[in-house]
This record gives structure tokens, C-alpha cells and sequence, in this order.
């Protein structure tokens, strides 16, 4: 019997197989059929959604750079995601940076990346880039764009190396930064960015965030408690998505003593740095797949926040915030909601909301709400356009 790729191809050609006439042909129909053998065909209904290696919930906590050498420890759980690159989430890797006082560690990239993130940790000191060099203390957090390859690299570790530099640490014997980039992206796209930039390296200084968190209030006009008190790190390049990059989101919360926050949940994956936690496990995050009516989340896992620790929070999984201690809490999530914000999928909904719905019998589709989105005037139109 002749296979469906002999058919296909025999049913293009303008002559007989089997002429003399048509070499060029007959090549094109060799081509073809070694096509055809990477094709596959999935009934729908059973494979729509298909069985993917989960996300799981990882705690990264913060001995890994409080002691030991210079170095980059990163959070690569590729084993569990079936990817053969380091990540720690589909799209990007998270890692920690422990530079001892006085020496210089340089961070590079396998192939490379559209948005690099550091957070610091911990101590002072410098980080040389292809644009220039930037001074940084604790609580500082820069965002480097891809910076191309046309002005001399500072240093030779991989692509898009940055120079850093620990001036002095007084607890750990060294600095230390967390370095979030979205080179996962890339890997699984197989691509480089173009020369072109899509943002400028920024400085979010961490004596302006904290005073902007300072100046917000914990209650909306009616008088409830905001799910989060915080601050968006948004750039000028990023006017609609207020994201940190067109990739990476970030905000930085804060939740008082002998409080809660409540749930809510996003497509995209957090990756959580706890920038002030608790002792004796008197800060965390519940998190869980599933809410009852009253929009509490159901056989919830328990992330303590530990300063200077991370923890994953999988995609959709509804997550709250306690604090039962006496003093703030602050925490840092890095997500890959950029990219959803900016695909209008980021589809973050509160625990509140969801239940009166639930109890209503109604069920919101639509990842945006009407409500706060704006719509075109012929988005119910049925006329020609």
C-alpha cells in the first residue's frame, strides 16, 4: 500500500513519478516523506490537555550563600521539568550569587537572555556591564537588558558576562545577590535576541522602594484590606504591562505583624525571595490547587519565609501570606508574567471574588475581567469590518 506521505507528495507533481523528465520533482518527493516522519497526530479530546511535568514547590534556603566560596549556586530543577537546560521554572532560572569580600565573581549566560535581574542580598559593592558600571548595597535591584556583542565584554564567563565585585559584608564573610534571567525562554525557543534593546539597564534603589511601600495604605476606600501591599517594579519601556522587562514581573510586599493576606492566584510562576521572614516559622505562604466556599484554600503546603531564602510558587495555585510574629515581613517574588501580562493570559484572580462567584453558580472564563478592561466598540460587532 502506498503511505499517505507517497500521496500526498505524488498528488503535487505536475508528471508521472516513474519520467525522466521530473529529477527535480522526484527529489522534492524524497524530501517530503523524511518530513513526514516527525509529523504526529493526537485524537483531541483525550490529549487537549495534555500530561506535563509539574511545577513542583522547592524551598531554596538561605545557607546556600551564607557560606562557602565565590560562587553561583543555581536553582536548576531541569530533571524535573524534562528539559535539558538548566531552569527553574519553564521559563527562567533563579540562582544565588556569593561573592566573599573583597574578590570578583563574573556571571555569564550558556546562550543568553532578554532580562537579567539582580537582587541584593546582602554587603556592597560594584557590577561592571558592557554600558558601564553600577555601585549597589543591600536592598538595591537592577534589571540589565540583552546589551548585544558590539561593545567590548567586561569579562569572558559565557555571553552577556557582568563583573561583580563585594566590596565588604560584615555578617557572612560576603556579598550575595539573587540572579533571576529568562534564558530557559530562549533555550526552548532555540533564539538570540535581535541587537536591538527593548529596555535600558534600571536601578530600582532600595531606600525608594521601601519609602514608596511606606507611603501606600494597607485599606482600599471601602475599607477592606488589600490582598497586597506593595509596589509593581515597573519600567518606562513597559507602559502597558507595568512589568519590570516584557518578561519579568516583580513586586515587593510587605505584611504587618499578627497579620494575613489573602489568596489569590496567576498562570505565571513566582519565584520567591523573602527579603525579611520570620522565626520559628512564624512567616508563610499557604498555597494549595483548590479553594472551598468561603475561599479558603484547601489541604494547603506550607512555604516558611526564611530571610535570604527562596521558594517556588507553581502556576494557578491559589497562595495566602501570615505573618504571627511581631515585626513586617517582605517578600520579593520574580515571576515570568511579562510575558502572560503582555498575552493578556496572566488571568490573576482573588480568593473573595472567586468564592461569591462559585456560591452565585457563575464562572468567569474570560482571563480579563470586563470590568477593568478596556474593549473595542466593535468587539460585539457581527458586521463587516
Amino acid at each position: 500500500m502506498v503511505s499517505l506521505p507517497t500521496l500526498i507528495a505524488w498528488s503535487l507533481l505536475p508528471c508521472a513519478w516513474s519520467s525522466s523528465e521530473c529529477p527535480e520533482r522526484a527529489t522534492e518527493f524524497v524530501e517530503a516523506d523524511a518530513w513526514a516522519k516527525t509529523a504526529e497526530m493526537y485524537e483531541y479530546s483525550s490529549n487537549a490537555n495534555p500530561p506535563m511535568s509539574e511545577i513542583p514547590v522547592r524551598v531554596f534556603p538561605p545557607s546556600l550563600h551564607q557560606s562557602g566560596p565565590s560562587r553561583v549556586i543555581p536553582f536548576d530543577i531541569s530533571k524535573e521539568l524534562q528539559v535539558d537546560y538548566p531552569a527553574t521554572c519553564p521559563n527562567l532560572l533563579a540562582n544565588f550569587v556569593r561573592i566573599l569580600e573583597g574578590e570578583r565573581l563574573d556571571t555569564g549566560l550558556e546562550l543568553a537572555a532578554t532580562s537579567q535581574a539582580f537582587y541584593i542580598i546582602r554587603g556592597k559593592g560594584k557590577s561592571r556591564t558592557r554600558v558601564g558600571e553600577i555601585e549597589w548595597e543591600a536592598g538595591d535591584f537592577f534589571v540589565l537588558p540583552y546589551l548585544g556583542d558590539v561593545a567590548e565584554p567586561v569579562c569572558a564567563t559565557g555571553g552577556q558576562c557582568v563583573a561583580h565585585t563585594c566590596a565588604s559584608e560584615d555578617s557572612y564573610g560576603g556579598c550575595a545577590i539573587y540572579w533571576v534571567h529568562d534564558e530557559p525562554l530562549l533555550q526552548y525557543l532555540g533564539v538570540k535576541p535581535s541587537g536591538k534593546r527593548r529596555f535600558e539597564p534600571t536601578l530600582y534603589r532600595g531606600a525608594d522602594m521601601r519609602a514608596t511601600v511606606a507611603n501606600i495604605t494597607n485599606v482600599d476606600e471601602d475599607g477592606s484590606v488589600k490582598n497586597r501591599h506593595g509596589i509593581l517594579l515597573g519600567n518606562t519601556a513597559t507602559p502597558q504591562t507595568k512589568t519590570l522587562t516584557p518578561t519579568l514581573w516583580s513586586l515587593l510586599n510587605v505584611i504587618g505583624a499578627q497579620s494575613n493576606q489573602r489568596p489569590h492566584k496567576h498562570n505565571s510562576v513566582a519565584l520567591d525571595f523573602a527579603v525579611v521572614g520570620g522565626k520559628n516559622g512564624t512567616v508563610f505562604t499557604k498555597m494549595g490547587r483548590e479553594l472551598d466556599n468561603d475561599g479558603n484554600i484547601v489541604n494547603p503546603v506550607i512555604a516558611e519565609w526564611s530571610t535570604g531564602g527562596v521558594f517556588i510558587t507553581p502556576p494557578g495555585w491559589w497562595h495566602s501570606h501570615h505573618n504571627l510574629g511581631d515585626m513586617d515581613a517582605w517578600v520579593l517574588p520574580v515571576q515570568d508574567a511579562g510575558v502572560y501580562t503582555h498575552q493578556r493570559t496572566l488571568d490573576i484572580r482573588f480568593a473573595d471574588e472567586e468564592a461569591s462567584r462559585v456560591r452565585s453558580g457563575r464562572s468567569r472564563g474570560a482571563t480579563l475581567d470586563p470590568e477593568t478592561t478596556k474593549a473595542t466598540a466593535n468587539l460585539y460587532s457581527s458586521g463587516a469590518m
